[in-house]
């Protein structure tokens, strides 16, 4: 019989697992706001894309997806032993890059214009909350997990007012200081809205259901840190040894 479950954990390794988390998701920010600047610069529309594409994988997969993962090693359900679904898992860093980058192009593939800058802000933003409920589907344990519709709803509405403000701040305020306060906000944006979005979680346990089938956290900790970290070195490369006497030429 399925029961109410109120002493799930969010910190359960302390606030290591939330300072972590938002420092990545802020370095993730960073680089992928400096790949939109670099995008903006390029009049050549095919290195526009490349940036635009790199930027999705830092915002994307760095920022949102890989700062959502260090946050779930916190999360724990005590008594109950939690599995993921490594398909649904690796399905939520898909979706993130994939909605983010559709939500870069509109403003640096195209002609900037307001509504496209508040389009992309509700594009990526929506991409943060889709990629971390769709990251919560893959949880397994003996139970289930519900969730409060207004705090749902905040944690939508966060994301998608703090990713638009870093946008703006990026694409309109075009200064080394500003751009580290988009960073910030983005970190801001994603930490937040998981938070929100994780006290909104509300759980049930089943003792008589099937064991959960899955991967523990903790496997998947390796493969994810070995990925993310070339991932991470393969853009730093890119953003520092780009030939920035290219930037501006005509095509």
């Amino acid at each position: 019989m399925a029961v109410p479950h109120d002493s799930m954990q969010h910190f359960s390794d302390g606030l290591s697992t939330l300072v972590l988390a938002y420092v990545v998701s802020v370095v993730g920010s960073l680089i992928g706001l400096a790949c939109m600047a670099r995008a903006q610069a390029e009049r050549d529309r095919a290195v526009k894309a490349r940036w635009t594409v790199l930027g999705a994988f830092a915002i994307g997969g760095v920022a949102i997806w890989l700062m959502h993962f260090i946050a779930m090693l916190g999360f724990d359900i005590p008594g109950a032993t939690i599995k993921y679904s490594v398909p649904l898992t690796a399905l939520s860093a898909v979706a993130a890059i994939g909605v983010v980058g559709i939500g870069l192009s509109l403003v640096t593939l195209v002609r900037f214009t307001r509504m496209r800058l508040l389009l992309a802000g509700l594009l990526a933003g929506l991409g943060v909350a889709g990629m971390h409920y769709l990251g919560m589907s893959a949880i397994r344990f003996r139970g289930g997990i519900s969730y409060d519709p207004v705090l749902v709803a905040l944690s939508c509405v966060i994301a998608v007012v703090a990713a638009t403000a870093a946008f703006w701040f990026t694409l309109v305020v075009k200064t080394t200081p500003a751009r580290m306060a988009a960073g910030l906000i983005m970190g801001v944006a994603v930490t937040g809205m998981h938070y929100t979005g994780m006290a909104a979680v509300r759980v049930t346990t089943d003792p008589d259901a099937a064991a959960p089938q899955g991967a523990a956290v903790f496997d998947l900790v390796f493969p994810v840190f070995v990925t993310s970290a070339l991932v991470v070195a393969a853009l730093l490369w890119m953003l520092f040894t780009s030939d920035d006497d290219a930037l501006g030429e005509a095509a």
